[in-house]
């Protein structure tokens, strides 16, 4: 299930409880970030113990165009994680929508 730019910043300023999930590089991630957990996508199978905690926790999950974070999810959903969702566009859409804008 994926989640709209518009959805996720509603979230984020309302202070709902869920985990945001960053699967790109370190250096897109420095370059201008949500605030969410970093785990680079090529190292989620091997950190992915590091959400075991939030197997039961909506987890949102966004890359820079939406392709990895979709790669993440199906690995997530097929590692027992139930309520995984996808940002639509990653931060591209967040960036077209809200520049480079924080909640």
């Amino acid at each position: 299930m994926d989640i709209t730019v518009q959805e996720l910043r509603q979230k984020l300023e309302s202070g709902e409880k869920f985990v945001l999930l960053d699967v790109r590089e370190p250096w897109e991630y420095e370059e201008f970030n949500l605030g969410g957990r970093l785990i680079p996508l090529g190292d989620l199978m091997n950190r992915m113990w590091e959400l075991d905690e939030h197997k039961n926790d909506e987890i949102v999950v966004h890359c820079r165009s939406g392709s990895r974070s979709s790669m993440a999810q199906s690995l997530l959903q097929g590692s027992g994680f139930g309520n995984v969702r996808n940002l639509s566009g990653g931060i591209m859409a967040w960036e077209n929508a809200y520049g480079q804008t924080k909640p």
